[in-house]
């Protein structure tokens, strides 16, 4: 069954050329919703958008760009009319060290993108939709690295807990207005960040251990994302704002003192 509310929406995915943004995208247009892909890699975004069964339209912008951030919205409504929805998804990983090793410069380019891009796509989504005072409905990604600590992946880790305060102050300012700001923070998901991550190990029993520790005893799929973000962008999720949603097969949860039966 489709979300209710989402035939004939616009929509804008940030990062959509690969992961969980693709698959967002993909699921917002099976939903009947018409696409913004935007991407700093166009020809990732072209791929996916042949992809999607529906109406798209491919943007190539640097989020942590501010003029890029106005102009992809401003391209958006050029070709389709209003904005309803958008998902703050584009992100990279950074490099993996300890925190000792972290170097200054990775630390910058890692906050530009993850941090810097959630606040210019926030604020332009405020901008907008107070502008043409209508509702909207935003998702941010963050990560299961937002709610925890990793010594290892440091500038990640620090970005990803920001786009959380970010999106609750949005969540905050926007309600009255009737914008509702949410936050998913997925766990290890298929992604090809993800392999980039588990690569880094560079131990194969490692890998093994990491691809299964979660009690559901597998990683998510970007596909298993994309439902949850469509679901928050929905009309389902009218009285849902503010809120950080974790999709990690229950790893936040997870008992260190449990027995295993």
């Amino acid at each position: 069954m489709p979300f209710i509310g989402l035939s004939g929406r616009v929509a804008v995915v940030t990062g959509a050329g690969s992961g969980i943004g693709a698959a967002t995208a993909r699921r917002l247009t099976a939903e009947g919703c018409r696409v913004a892909l935007v991407d700093r890699d166009g020809s990732a975004a072209r791929a996916v958008a042949k992809e999607c069964d529906g109406e798209t339209l491919v943007v190539c912008a640097d989020v942590s760009d501010e003029a890029d951030t106005s102009a992809y919205v401003a391209a958006a409504v050029a070709r389709f009319g209003p904005v309803d929805l958008i998902h703050l998804n584009a992100g990279i990983s950074g490099s993996f060290g300890s925190f000792a090793a972290t170097d200054v410069t990775d630390y910058d380019r890692v906050i530009a993108v993850n941090q810097r891009g959630v606040f210019l796509g926030l604020r332009e989504a405020l901008r907008y939709f107070r502008h043409e005072d209508r509702p909207g409905a935003v998702v941010v990604t963050s990560s299961l690295a937002g709610l925890r600590a990793s010594a290892a992946i440091v500038p990640y880790t620090a970005s990803k807990h920001a786009v959380i305060g970010l999106a609750r102050s949005a969540a905050i300012e926007g309600a009255p207005h009737g914008i509702r700001v949410n936050v998913v923070a997925p766990g290890r998901i298929e992604t090809p960040l993800q392999s980039h991550a588990l690569k880094a190990l560079d131990d194969p029993d490692a890998e093994r251990a990491l691809r299964t520790h979660s009690p559901l005893g597998r990683m998510g799929t970007a596909g298993e994302v994309a439902a949850l973000v469509a679901f928050l962008l929905s009309g389902e999720a009218p009285f849902i704002t503010g809120g950080v949603h974790v999709i990690d097969g229950g790893v936040d949860v997870s008992d260190p003192m449990r027995i295993q039966e």
